[in-house]
């Protein structure tokens, strides 16, 4: 049987030492479908888009309770295998960050890790993975030039297209586009909705004009709380909450 969500989320808890970081969060996030997370700053979106793939488990002080499930198996699960989660759900983050390697290696370096050696695969890879982020066209006669040299918005696409490269099916994206100018922006935001057809996408912005555009589904957070979460469009003409409404009409944030 099929499940009917990409990822459940019951009951989850996460806190860093005493301070409690994520209260309560029941949330079900649905495949191919662009989700995006909105609220002030500190209020839990991006520290929750970190437990999908357990990112969080590198800070010692971390501790989760609650269920997420991938697929219905709970990713927190004793024998989890935590090197195939983040093969499954990758990310993409707020500053482009790819490795100081040629393209071709940046998007080879994952594929590589899991094994696959073939010349011929790899450069199969490379060249679908680079179409997928839309950028081929612009690096496929420069594959062996360091990635550091583009620019931010091309930088931005490696970093999808190496994300891709591991054959995902969830990828997520923390602020993707806030470094990056208008015309950059523009770009990845039509990246995403064309990436949608193929993986769930789930997307931390503090730009709410940004999830207004690109989302399907929509998730408020404040002090770590899930306040109200729903279809774009019935959260920005008719919350149900009114922390909603002042918060997207610029009361407070």
């Amino acid at each position: 049987m099929t499940q009917p969500y990409k990822f459940n989320v019951t009951n989850l808890n996460l806190y860093y030492g005493d301070f409690h970081a994520l209260k309560n969060v029941n949330m079900q996030l649905e495949d191919k479908v662009v989700t995006s997370f909105i609220g002030p700053s500190g209020c839990g979106k991006s520290t929750f888009l970190k437990t999908l793939n357990r990112m969080q488990d590198l800070v010692p002080s971390a501790r989760v309770e609650g269920l997420i499930e991938l697929d219905g198996k709970n990713i927190y699960g004793k024998n989890y295998d935590v090197t195939q989660l983040r093969k499954q759900v990758g990310m993409v983050f707020q500053q482009p960050n790819p490795f100081p390697k040629s393209i071709y290696d940046n998007i080879a370096y994952g594929p590589r890790t899991h094994g696959i050696k073939d010349s011929q695969v790899l450069d199969e890879i490379v060249e679908n993975s680079l179409k997928g982020a839309a950028i081929w066209d612009m690096v496929k006669d420069k594959l062996h030039s360091n990635a550091t040299e583009l620019s931010g918005g091309q930088q931005q696409r490696i970093c999808i297209a190496r994300a891709i490269a591991n054959d995902p099916e969830v990828l997520l994206m923390d602020e993707p586009t806030s470094a990056l100018d208008p015309i950059s922006t523009n770009k990845i935001e039509d990246l995403i909705q064309e990436l949608k057809d193929r993986y769930a996408i789930v997307i931390v912005t503090h730009n709410m004009q940004q999830a207004a555009r690109i989302s399907d589904k929509t998730a408020f957070f404040l002090s770590g709380e899930v306040v109200e979460f729903g279809d774009t469009a019935q959260i920005f003409t008719d919350p149900h909450d009114q922390r909603t409404n002042d918060y997207i009409s610029g009361r407070f944030g």
